[in-house]
């Protein structure tokens, strides 16, 4: 049978690019549903056609991973794309993200908006913000969808990949792909100044050709919980206190309370940063909190 990828889901319709480069508007065979089956956007899937470009999904390759919101597989690298202002960075919730993402077992790469538009007084403060992550170890990217900025270095660094934009509403997503590729013409709005926060103007996942890469620009959020992840497994998905679980002195150390915990004492001598750490005990109060509730 013939082979391709979903790109994009949309009104019970799935619209596979097969490895010859024709677009194909496939339904999904009913035993999927008895199955409880739902191909996602990036699947690898065998297909048989009635017509030349309509068909029904026959299989659906094993996947490496699959994340639920957005509904989407195989996901080689995750934009993490956060603005200095309007609305404004917030570092708790791009610890959030790096942790959903490395969870995840996909790449994250952080990419800055409207780095332009900060005042000068309050940009050195930023970029000290910024070498921490890359400090960690994570590629971060400053860009401007307006002047240019970073977006050869984003090309670059997309790839060949199949890669999410996600963030809050407002960050520019939609503007910098459009910057990427202006012929996508994606539709932006302005910050709401009311609610700081901008409307939702991507309703459905889809992957979107740019280079060589394929891109999914996903609906805008600003919440992720921790569903799924374990109070234990919290400080794996830290990349920066992952490597001194080992030295903790009890197997299982949580890193709030027991004592000869290598994390602690590495916040305590500076090597790991104090605001990260906080974060980590927010969410490890909010793991243990959804776990009372059931």
């Amino acid at each position: 049978m013939p082979e391709g990828r979903i790109l994009k889901a949309l009104s019970g319709y799935y619209y596979v690019k097969n490895d010859e480069g024709t677009l194909i508007q496939c339904r999904g065979r009913g035993k999927f549903r008895k199955q409880k089956i739902t191909p996602l956007v990036g699947d690898r899937v065998e297909y048989t056609s009635q017509q030349a470009d309509q068909g029904y999904i026959m299989a659906i390759h094993e996947r490496e991973n699959q994340l639920i919101r957005p509904p989407i597989a195989n996901v080689d690298a995750a934009i993490l794309t956060f603005s200095t202002q309007h609305p404004t960075f917030d570092r708790k919730l791009l610890d959030r993200f790096l942790v959903q993402i490395e969870a995840h077992d996909i790449e994250p790469v952080i990419c800055i908006t409207k780095f332009d538009l900060l005042p000068d007084t309050e940009k050195d403060r930023f970029l000290e913000v910024v070498g921490l992550y890359r400090d960690i170890g994570y590629t971060v990217l400053i860009t401007s969808a307006y002047q240019g900025d970073g977006l050869n270095l984003l090309k670059d660094t997309l790839g060949q990949r199949l890669a999410v934009f996600a963030g809050q509403s407002g960050v520019g997503k939609s503007s910098v792909l459009n910057a990427l590729d202006a012929s996508l013409e994606l539709e932006t709005t302005e910050i709401s100044r009311h609610l700081g926060r901008g409307k939702h103007t991507t309703r459905h996942v889809e992957l979107l050709e740019i280079g060589g890469a394929l891109i999914a620009d996903t609906p805008g959020f600003s919440s992720l919980d921790f569903h799924g992840i374990a109070s234990e497994d919290l400080s794996i998905y830290f990349a920066d206190m992952r490597p001194l679980i080992p030295e903790c002195k009890f197997r299982g150390c949580l890193h709030d309370s027991e004592p000869g915990c290598a994390v602690k004492s590495a916040v305590e001598s500076g090597d790991v940063d104090q605001t990260r750490y906080d974060h980590y005990k927010m969410f490890l109060q909010e793991i243990k909190n959804e776990k009372r509730r059931y």
